[in-house]
């Protein structure tokens, strides 16, 4: 029988979305299985959504710059400064020179619709069937070995210099993986860059700014179906809610500083072992019956 969510936990909670959102070890693995720990059960996927948007605007925040001169190239281009041709207002004139800026953001629009589409379609089993914790064991599992695989054997030499539609698609791919938790929206980006011959910052990068229209389009859409749902069945309050999102932006922004930092350097072996041994943990607290698999909500 769970107890329900109060402040203290919402928060921590909150420093665990925003020490797991950007390292490659599913952030919403990490919330569903220390729901169960607790006894305080799920979460739930809108709580997960919400401090999800404090550790994306952290990110917003980092990125300000880069975000800034995205939108200002975006627009210049539609608004035909570079021609007015199709080509020239995508940002890639033919005969003259290719404004990457521009291209990047339709690379994040090309990039952002697997997720919005898959995420829409399969809302009901993301927020319940998926969530059971044997899923969790197999996700952690495959996708961790996948990325390590594709770490060892992938070439570093693309940049988002090289980005393409194709290859935004492929990375939208990936991140709509992450709708399953376990997967990790940075783990599945990365995984289909290094595939792809991106460097690990370059795949780090992209994820990044790929993950925010789809991060807050589905924070604010769970906001707006579960406004009434605050402190209701044990579920976080509302305050509670507010204290953790702020938790995971500041904890957020201080790993991204960090994880920057030491991407180009070290290879993703730490995080694939720590996938591998959380993953065996819950299989051992799920066969001795410590753990439920089905969790519901808080309750």
């Amino acid at each position: 029988m769970s107890h329900g969510i109060g402040g203290l936990e919402a928060a921590f909670l909150g420093l665990v979305q925003g020490l797991t959102e950007f390292l490659p070890v599913s952030s919403s693995a990490h919330l569903r299985i220390i729901g169960a720990l607790t006894g305080s059960g799920d979460p739930g996927a809108a709580f997960t959504a919400m401090i999800q948007i404090g550790t994306e605007t952290a990110v917003l925040l980092y990125f300000r710059r880069d975000v800034a001169r995205i939108v200002a190239a975006w627009w210049r281009a539609l608004r035909g400064a570079l021609g007015t041709s199709w080509r020239a207002r995508l940002g890639a004139p033919e005969g003259g020179a290719r404004d990457h800026d521009a291209l990047m953001a339709w690379f994040i629009v090309v990039g952002s619709l697997p997720i919005g589409l898959l995420g829409l379609g399969f809302q009901t089993q993301i927020e319940s069937t998926l969530r059971n914790l044997w899923v969790i064991v197999v996700t952690l599992t495959v996708f961790g070995l996948l990325l390590g695989w594709a770490d060892r054997v992938s070439v570093q030499r693309r940049t988002v210099e090289d980005l393409s539609v194709r290859d935004a698609l492929v990375f939208g791919l990936w991140q709509a993986l992450a709708l399953i938790p376990g997967v990790s929206r940075s783990g599945g980006t990365i995984t289909g860059g290094r595939l792809m011959g991106y460097t690990r910052e370059a795949a780090a990068r992209y994820s990044f700014l790929l993950a925010m229209p789809a991060v807050f389009a589905s924070g604010l859409f769970e906001l707006a179906k579960s406004v009434g749902d605050f402190g209701v069945d044990g579920r976080p309050a509302l305050g509670a809610t507010v204290i953790a999102t702020l938790v995971a932006f500041v904890v957020g922004y201080v790993v991204i500083i960090a994880f920057l930092k030491i991407v180009s350097t070290y290879s993703y072996r730490p995080f694939v072992w720590y996938r591998l041994g959380l993953a065996a943990v819950v299989a051992v607290l799920l066969l001795t019956g410590t753990l439920p698999a089905d969790a519901g909500v808080a309750a």
